[in-house]
């Protein structure tokens, strides 16, 4: 769990988190994101809190959802598709 400044909303502090993960290439693209379970489980936050983070994500483009597998980490723009 990371320690929550009081005034800045929890779920913007949890995306800063997982966007920093997403960029130093903790979480490569294609590969799926933490869950809001696995989210509420590791930052003691709401299911709300979770929903908006990977909501937050998804709306910069950094996440995209796909329906019944899970949110992933969208391509760079700079890869080259392998397809």
């Amino acid at each position: 769990m990371i320690e929550f400044a009081p005034d800045i909303p929890r779920w913007r502090q949890v995306a800063k988190v997982i966007r920093s993960r997403i960029t130093d290439g903790t979480y490569a693209p294609r590969t799926r994101v933490p869950s809001v379970v696995q989210l509420t489980a590791e930052f003691g936050i709401a299911n709300a809190t979770a929903h908006k983070v990977l909501r937050a994500l998804r709306e910069e483009g950094l996440t995209y959802t796909e329906p019944g597998l899970g949110s992933f980490v969208s391509r760079r723009k700079d890869e080259t598709p392998t397809e």
